[in-house]
Order: structure tokens, then C-alpha cells, then sequence
């Protein structure tokens, strides 16, 4: 499947693997922009990476000499993988800004462009309110098409204020390039989603490998029973695949597949990390592993009261521990983690219960503080009184008086 990589150098199969890497991480990379210094590197080895991406996942990738652009799979149904910074209506925005921006030209005002978009959302039958709240969403996805480099702030920049003026300067070549879909084949959003998602010719191992890639957790009884037979069946040799061509090690178990990034570089999420909710959420994971018995597929089922009362049992154990704004409203503490775990591929929402990923046991830290008075754990009750070495000895000694 990758004859030109089998063929390539040790050196250059190695840079090889770091350019796969780095566009994993950044499926638009342009220069200037995050880790864009790698641009010559991979047109240089565009051949080979076009080979790996195509054979191993199903990936398409365009490499032009200023940018290099991997279309991948996306994220599908998960509501964890997306921008931060973009709700809802701030997606929504941005799929109407870069309808608005087709046609455009290469130059705007930001004034014309904000009246085009809104104007597209009429046209959508989307409602629009010109409040606070509605120009951050704009400006939310403005400022992610600045990131991206698809515009750039010639004079003046984009703010939320009403009144703010600037002069927008567009990016036809990447622009042209950011939708993943095919837009020519869709006849409605459901199937542009659907068609960018297509696994490619090998459905079924492209299909599981894109899992295995993009998820640090892939669990059997996640997937289809075809999927879950066929990795069952090739785990070990596709362990070797994600670790030759993607620096990638996986760790194999009875429940499925944990795969993790010896440099971190392709995790969006660190943790264990710092800050108030990443602790109180690794210190829960025990004691909420300990609540309830493991399913069939090894989940733990918790409730929304289990995870308020852990949380509540370590605030109130180790005070001074916390941040105070962070447990100030403890419900929203509890929603943190929640999100964070859930994040992580470790909490599952099960329609009104949650389940706990049988990958939690990987962590089982120990709090470094002593409990606040009255929150100390139970002493361990004394072991009886065994055998001892000296027993036989005493027993000679009273037989020889």
C-alpha cells in the first residue's frame, strides 16, 4: 500500500512521518502560520504523503507551494471536537461568511462584508438579532478565518463593536480549499456531511483507522460489529502501521485500543493537566470507578449525582487545594468536568445517565494534601496476628525446659 515510502531513506522516511504529523494537527497549513516552516519538506515529499494519507485513511491531500491542505473526515456526531471558540450560531456564521466571501473579490470592507453575510442568512430564513450577543458570534467566526489565514486585517481589525471599520483582504487559494465536501455532488447539508465523511475505497479499515488516529480511546463496543471483528482480527499489525507511519503507540486490551502520542504533539487535550477542574476531575476518577460495576463492555454507569457528590466530598476534603472561583458555584464545577471528561473520550452520555470508559483505570492518583479535619480517611483495621519466624523457635525452646 505505501511502495515510495517502503523505498525512501531512513532520514527521509523520518521526516516523512513528521510531516504527517504536523498536517494531522493542522489539516490547513499555510506559510506563516503554526508550524508553516515545514511547507518546503512537504512539497518536497508531497508524493509520498499523498501516497500515505490515500492508503492507509482514505485522506486527500493538496500541496501547493504556500500551503499544503489534508481533508479529513471531520469529527461527525461528536459535539466534544469542536472550535472553542464557536457556538452554535458562530458555525453558522461562519458557513454564511464564506458563502458570502465566494463572490466577493479580493478586497472588502468589513462593514459590506457583515451586511452580505446577514443578508445570506435572510436568504437562509435564518433569523438574525443585531444584539451583543449575535456580533460576538460574528465576530467569533471572523476571527477563526483570520487564524486560519483564509483573511487577513489590512487596515483596522474585527471587533464586536457596531461601529468598528476595517479593510478585509481575502485569500482565494485557501478559501477555495477550506470546505471538505464536495459542494458540486450535495443536494442538502445532510449529504455534504455524509460525503465528506466518506471512508474511501476501503471502507471498512479505512473506516477504523481513521478512529484509531483521530480517537486516544477506541473501545470494541463502540463500533459497528463488522469494524469492531475486523480490528479485533488486525490490531497488532495495524499497532505497527500507526507507530511506523504516524509516531503513534498503541496500548491493546480486552475493551479495545488506547493510543497515545509518546510527544504529546497530536493531543488537543493534556491531561493530567493543571488548574482547579483538571485535578478535581483526575482525583474523581477512583472513587467513581468504585460506585458502580463495569458492564459487559467494561463502562462504569454513574449518575449525575455521583458525579456531584465526588466532586463535592474533594472541594470539601482538601479547601485549600482549589481555586475559589473555580468552586464558588459548585454545579458548574461539576459541568466542567463533566465536559472535560467527556473531552477526554473517558465520559459518555447514555440518554440521561453516563458512562464511565473502562480506559479511567489507566489513572489512579493519590491526593499529595492532608484531608481537612474531620474528612480523614478511616484507618485500616489491624491484621490479626500471624505466624512468625520465631514461632518454631519458641515452641523448640519451651520443649528443651
Amino acid at each position: 500500500m505505501t511502495t515510495t515510502f517502503d523505498e525512501l531513506p531512513d532520514i527521509d522516511a523520518n521526516n516523512v512521518v513528521r510531516c504527517a504529523r504536523v498536517l494531522l494537527r493542522r489539516p490547513l497549513l499555510r506559510a506563516g502560520g503554526p508550524d508553516g516552516d515545514l511547507l518546503p519538506m512537504i512539497y518536497r515529499q508531497r508524493v509520498v504523503l499523498q501516497e500515505v494519507f490515500s492508503s492507509l485513511l482514505g485522506y486527500r491531500l493538496v500541496v501547493e507551494r504556500r500551503f499544503a491542505r489534508l481533508y479529513k473526515s471531520g469529527a461527525g456526531k461528536d459535539t466534544t471536537r469542536g472550535e472553542a471558540a464557536l457556538s452554535p450560531r458562530g458555525y453558522a456564521y461562519l458557513a454564511l461568511t464564506l458563502a458570502a466571501l465566494t463572490g466577493i473579490g479580493r478586497q472588502v470592507l468589513l462593514s459590506r462584508l457583515v451586511s452580505d453575510v446577514r443578508a445570506a442568512a435572510a436568504e437562509a430564513e435564518i433569523a438574525v438579532v443585531d444584539d451583543p450577543a449575535d456580533r460576538r458570534a460574528l465576530t467569533a467566526a471572523l476571527r477563526q478565518l483570520v487564524a486560519l489565514g483564509v483573511i487577513t486585517e489590512t487596515e483596522g481589525s474585527v471587533t464586536a463593536e457596531a461601529s468598528a471599520e476595517a479593510l478585509i483582504t481575502i485569500d482565494t487559494d485557501l478559501l477555495g480549499q477550506l470546505v471538505a465536501g464536495p459542494l458540486a455532488e450535495a443536494e442538502s447539508p445532510e449529504q455534504l456531511i455524509e460525503l465528506a465523511s466518506a471512508a474511501g475505497p476501503r471502507n471498512l479499515e479505512h473506516a477504523v483507522r481513521r478512529r484509531l488516529v483521530e480517537d486516544p480511546v477506541v473501545l470494541y463496543g463502540d463500533l459497528p460489529a463488522e469494524q469492531a471483528g475486523w480490528l479485533r482480527e488486525h490490531v497488532t499489525a495495524e499497532s505497527r502501521r500507526l507507530e511506523r507511519f504516524f509516531g503513534l503507540v498503541s496500548e491493546c486490551r480486552a475493551e479495545g485500543v488506547v493510543v497515545c502520542d509518546p510527544e504529546d504533539y497530536l493531543s488537543d487535550v493534556a491531561f493530567p493537566g493543571p488548574g482547579t477542574v483538571a485535578r478535581v476531575a483526575l482525583l474523581a476518577l477512583p472513587e467513581l470507578l468504585d460506585r458502580a460495576a463495569a458492564d459487559a463492555a467494561g463502562k462504569h454507569p454513574v449518575t449525575w449525582q455521583d458525579l456531584t457528590d465526588v466532586c463535592q466530598e474533594l472541594v470539601e476534603a482538601y479547601p485549600a487545594a482549589w481555586s475559589r472561583q473555580a468552586t464558588e458555584d459548585h454545579q458548574e464545577l461539576v459541568h466542567s468536568v463533566v465536559a472535560l471528561l467527556r473531552r477526554l473520550g473517558l465520559l459518555q452520555d447514555a440518554g440521561g445517565s453516563w458512562l464511565l470508559s473502562p480506559a479511567a483505570h489507566r489513572w489512579l492518583p493519590q491526593p499529595d494534601a492532608t484531608p481537612a479535619p474531620g474528612r480523614e480517611p478511616e484507618p485500616p483495621a489491624p491484621e490479626p496476628v500471624g505466624w512468625s519466624l520465631f514461632d518454631e523457635i519458641d515452641e523448640m525452646r519451651g520443649e528443651q525446659r
